[in-house]
């Protein structure tokens, strides 16, 4: 028979040392909660029941709360009603709502986040990336992420200076520097910068040219929409740093976008042209001024060689006057044979006086000089007249005996 069957006697609890149940020989009562019928003298070390634990915690609690429950026995003892607490539930209610409101104070600070705390409406501090607590209900954190870019793009139609109408589409680019100033001092932020954004876009654009909008004057626009709108969101303490400033457009409106259009293709050839005349003059200019100063240095060359020429003329014929004084005779046979040697030495004929009485014969050199080579050759093959011949031969002989002046070349008519 198992030891837990009913009907048995003397059973022993397996947890039990020895002891056995129902030894006491008292009433083996059927309520629970009565220890001493149950257990009587063993010693229990078994694991606690279930039901027996909770009906003891119920039975604390209702002693906590004062609960007017009669104890079962049969003796009457205890059989009076006991007071109840009125402060114990809502005692034991405030404690669970006090364990609750701490535990939800706490939360978790991302690291490219700052957490604004205000305490009851007003600004208490700056918290950083971790774990934080705050007291519920009593302080407001509003997380404001700091490391992300954030965009913002608008396109409007707007008035030069030249009363023109352009279109400019056009992005700001902006972090957050101060996630205080962000929190309190901007409403709604967004709206904040698009109306600083138009506001610096229209009054850049209001000073400058249409034709500079759409052409070359895109980039000197934006740096000036920069400045101008950073300047304006440091006035409102916006806490907003400016990354970039882009001109995505800059078009003329709808209607008259062709006529714009020709426009600046007629600026874009007249631009093409001038580069065309400055290369042109880049390439000639330097040619011409090399050949100018070649003519210079040639005229510089020239007159120092004139120049140089005179003075040694001057001191050639320095040098003959004092030989002349010297000896004018001498000198005066030497000046007439040098000019007679420079008149003759350019002509191509040649005088040959063969005697006194003879007449005066001379060789057509020139027309000797001017035959081909065939003829030359023949002429150069014949032979001379033979009275020349014996004129000159004789006249040599006789020379050699008398004078040898007479002889010699002469100039014609003296």
């Amino acid at each position: 028979m198992a030891w837990n069957e009913p009907g048995g006697g003397n059973q022993h609890d397996p947890w039990s040392s020895g002891g056995r149940r129902g030894s006491s020989g008292g009433n083996k009562g059927s309520d629970n909660g009565n220890n001493g019928g149950n257990n009587g003298g063993g010693n229990n070390q078994g694991p606690p029941d279930l039901d027996e634990a909770l009906k003891k915690f119920q039975d604390k609690l209702n002693a906590m709360l004062g609960g007017g429950g009669k104890k079962k026995g049969g003796g009457g003892k205890g059989g009076g009603n006991k007071p109840r607490n009125t402060f114990a539930l809502p005692g034991l209610l405030l404690v669970v709502a006090l364990a609750i409101w701490a535990a939800s104070g706490f939360y978790l600070v991302d690291q490219s986040e700052r957490g604004v705390v205000l305490r009851f409406g007003k600004f208490q501090e700056v918290v950083t990336p971790g774990l934080q607590w705050n007291p519920p209900l009593i302080d407001d954190v509003r997380m404001v992420n700091v490391t992300r870019v954030r965009s913002i793009t608008q396109t409007q139609a707007m008035l030069t200076r030249d009363e023109n109408i352009v279109e400019v589409e056009i992005s700001a680019q902006y972090q957050v520097s101060n996630p205080s100033d962000f929190v309190l001092n901007l409403r709604d932020p967004n709206l904040s910068i698009e109306n600083a954004l138009d506001s610096s876009l229209r009054h850049v654009v209001g000073g400058t040219d249409m034709i500079d909008i759409l052409t070359s004057g895109r980039e000197i626009l934006g740096s000036s929409v920069s400045s101008r709108l950073q300047s304006y969101l440091d006035s409102y303490g916006a806490g907003i740093r400016l990354q970039t400033i882009n001109i995505e457009s800059t078009s003329a409106p709808d209607p008259v976008i062709d006529a714009f259009d020709d426009v600046i293709r007629a600026r874009e050839d007249r631009q093409r042209t001038i580069n065309q005349g400055i290369a042109y003059a880049n390439a000639i200019i330097p040619e011409a001024q090399g050949q100018a100063q070649r003519l210079v240095e040639q005229g510089q060359g020239y007159r120092e060689s004139v120049v140089s020429e005179a003075q040694g003329q001057a001191n050639r014929f320095n040098s003959l006057l004092s030989e002349y004084r010297n000896s004018p005779d001498i000198m005066r046979e030497r000046m007439y044979l040098d000019a007679i040697e420079e008149v003759f030495g350019s002509t191509p004929k040649v005088l040959l006086d063969v005697s006194e009485n003879a007449p005066l014969m001379y060789l057509p050199l020139d027309e000797m000089r001017g035959n081909n080579a065939s003829s030359s050759s023949s002429n150069n093959g014949e032979e001379l007249d033979p009275r020349v011949l014996e004129r000159m031969s004789s006249g040599q002989s006789s020379g050699s005996s008398s004078n040898s002046s007479n002889s010699s070349i002469r100039r014609e008519g003296r």
